[in-house]
């Protein structure tokens, strides 16, 4: 147990019980625990294996490589359809956390072994994610947009993909794209600060 870490599950109001069972779970399986992005990770050789997390509704282990796991159980779920690797179970109680322990812990093992192996999810090209019209229309309009969208990382061009063509109307689509080119220009991406 990493002591940087405690303070997540002492902070935790709702879920307290089902998360602390979870961290022993993931504990068992020889990860080393550390903290990135708030919550509790836990790595093999510095590379994410699998992480805690809680949500209204639910608390969750994430597996970063789930895509790649086999998942005879079929309890294996994608957060949203725009996830691409990572694949969560989800609980509402440690009573489901214990029926699922020993394959949350075969699930645990085989994560390890897609790390060990070094196996790489195949992520979707940003040229494969579909471009809102709203968009388009300014991208064609400006070179100089083009270009400075063309020279983000893939993972900055996917968010802003997303980011746009995500709003139902067309308004709201443009709106977004409106308030973005400056940052599109100065090469930044939708959450960089």
């Amino acid at each position: 147990m990493n002591p940087d870490v405690d303070f997540f599950f002492t902070k935790a109001e709702k879920w307290r019980e089902e998360l602390e069972y979870l961290r022993t779970v993931a504990l068992s399986a020889g990860l080393t625990e550390e903290l990135k992005w708030g919550v509790p990770c836990y790595t093999r050789d510095k590379a994410n294996v699998v992480l805690i997390h809680a949500f209204k509704d639910y608390c969750a282990l994430l597996f970063f490589k789930g895509a790649l796991m086999k998942d005879p159980k079929g309890i294996l779920i994608r957060q949203t359809e725009n996830v691409q690797s990572a694949r969560q179970v989800r609980f509402t109680s440690v009573r489901e956390i214990l029926k699922l322990e020993p394959t949350l812990k075969a699930y645990l093992r085989e994560a390890v072994e897609v790390e060990k192996a070094g196996l790489k999810v195949a992520y979707k090209k940003a040229s494969e994610f579909a471009v809102a019209e709203e968009f388009q229309s300014r991208l064609d309009a400006s070179a100089k947009l083009k270009k400075a969208f063309e020279a983000l990382t893939p993972g900055r061009q996917r968010a802003y993909l997303l980011h746009f063509s995500s709003a139902k109307q067309s308004k709201t689509r443009a709106a977004r794209v409106e308030k973005c080119e400056p940052r599109i220009l100065e090469g930044k991406g939708l959450d960089d600060d």
